[in-house]
């Protein structure tokens, strides 16, 4: 397997560019199945074999691995037979994965998730899976992430961070992007209230969602139609990597929300 060199690539010796970013695209993992070991896939394709015959890690401590939701739900069992042609069972099926339905347009239906989520059809998934099939989201995407962090870490001796991501739309604006559903090892938002910009200004109201600025650059080298599972992203600032939660950081309480 070829792995590109972020650090030859950057051309500077030791490293990247101050403040520059690697985002590498993870081949090898193929079809992942119910019952699955993860990390057991994964671990193989973190590794290298070098000229002496040793295969050791090419991910390093700081890395975050950018893992897509489909693989996490699909090793997790969290795919259900469903007839694609009866738009009534698809409605059941995002009605029971729902904890309230927000706006109904047609077969669109704008719903709640158990996790707090508010995204299309309760994030159910019937692309890049077995055909009469859909794929639901992990229970607990937080705790999806969390084992398979500590696996990794444990099999490749390496601390890195570990995000489930996951194709949502936003409100108000055209198109779509990955956002992390599940983290580990990493900040869920960033607060920089109290902090200064560049014109020495202090920050009033600026708390950054870098999980969700992460998965969205990770899925620029995985893509929807190339079979890349995950990516791994190097470069972010180390004080970001830390113990956190979507469901505590990232997911607004209700109190907070002006819409609903």
């Amino acid at each position: 397997m070829h792995v590109p060199d972020t650090t030859a690539d950057a051309g500077v010796p030791g490293g990247l560019p101050a403040g520059a970013l690697s985002v590498v695209p993870v081949h090898g993992i193929g079809e992942v199945r119910p019952g699955d070991d993860l990390a057991g896939l994964f671990a193989p394709a973190l590794r290298v074999t070098g000229r002496d015959g040793v295969a050791a890690p090419w991910v390093r401590d700081g890395d975050v691995l950018v893992v897509t939701q489909k693989v996490v739900s699909k090793s997790e069992g969290r795919i259900v037979l469903i007839d694609t042609d009866d738009p009534d069972a698809k409605r059941a099926l995002v009605e029971s994965e729902s904890v309230r339905v927000l706006r109904r347009r047609g077969d669109l239906l704008i719903t709640e998730t158990r996790h707090g989520f508010v995204c299309a059809n309760a994030g159910i998934d019937l692309s890049n899976v077995e055909a009469g099939t859909a794929a639901l989201l992990p229970v607990d995407p937080d705790r999806s992430a969390r084992r398979l962090r500590e696996a990794l870490v444990h099999q490749l001796g390496v601390d890195l961070a570990v995000i489930v991501s996951d194709t949502f739309g936003r409100t108000w604006r055209n198109g779509v992007t990955d956002v992390a559903i599940g983290i580990a090892g990493i900040a869920g938002v960033v607060d920089l209230r109290g902090t200064k910009d560049a014109t020495g200004r202090v920050l009033e109201a600026t708390e950054v969602c870098v999980a969700d600025e992460v998965a969205a650059a990770a899925e620029l080298v995985m893509g929807k139609d190339k079979s890349v599972p995950a990516a791994v992203v190097r470069g972010l600032d180390p004080s970001w990597l830390r113990r956190a939660s979507v469901s505590d950081e990232i997911v607004r309480d209700p109190t907070g929300d002006l819409f609903r």
